[in-house]
């Protein structure tokens, strides 16, 4: 039978908007990494060292082919032994940046190959560094297509934060289990966070869609 209590419901929303900024906080921190460390990646793998390329290819194929979970634990359980002590939150992020990492290093190397071919061969004629090269010609005009790649890791990467309250991270999906668990009602917290993740994910994709075709409209790739 279908027990809503509306009493209940407002009783625990403060608590399950307090763990929504955690989980904000939790997926924007965590794709901070992901964007750096995966631009890192992707030219780590356009280096002349045959050697470089091939291991951080293989790295970034070993992230993307295991679980987020077990990476969570592999940081959080195992890194003590190697004298890596880290907190719930700090192992929590350094997880789940490093697994986006490596999508989103695809994401790049694709948007890196669409620049045009003439656009190197015109900073090489130039006598172009290298850094100059990738930071004032190629990389501004790589963005724009990876747009859409990168919006939808940002939104995949927030609907993934509940996997780190296996390590105790106070996220959105514990504090409901740890409501339900307290008052042994679970229907109230579990499809308020339901909803909360959509209120969120929905309008941020589309957001996401209207900044790309801005971004393209200015950039005249229309």
């Amino acid at each position: 039978m279908f027990d809503w209590r509306w009493d209940f419901a407002f009783e625990i929303l403060p608590r399950l908007l307090q763990a929504t900024l955690n989980t904000l906080a939790a997926a924007g921190i965590g794709y901070g990494i992901a964007v750096v460390l995966g631009l890192v990646f992707a030219l780590a793998q356009r280096t002349p060292s045959r050697f470089v390329t091939l291991v951080v290819r293989e790295c970034v194929e070993f992230i993307r082919s295991t679980p987020l979970v077990l990476q969570i634990f592999f940081v959080f359980f195992v890194g003590p032994q190697f004298g890596i002590r880290l907190s719930p939150w700090v192992a929590g992020m350094i997880a789940i940046g490093l697994h986006y990492s490596a999508y989103l290093s695809e994401v790049y190397r694709g948007g890196l190959e669409a620049v045009p071919k003439g656009q190197w061969e015109a900073c090489t004629a130039l006598n172009l560094s290298t850094t100059k090269t990738y930071f004032r010609v190629i990389i501004p005009q790589a963005l724009p297509p990876s747009l859409a790649g990168m919006g939808n890791y940002l939104v995949g990467i927030f609907k993934d934060t509940p996997m780190l309250s296996v390590i105790g991270v106070a996220e959105l999906m514990q504090a409901a289990s740890a409501i339900g668990g307290a008052n042994y009602r679970y229907l109230e917290p579990y499809t308020m966070v339901g909803i909360i993740f959509l209120a969120i994910s929905l309008p941020a994709a589309g957001l996401i869609k209207v900044f790309e075709a801005w971004v393209h409209k200015k950039l005249g790739m229309n």
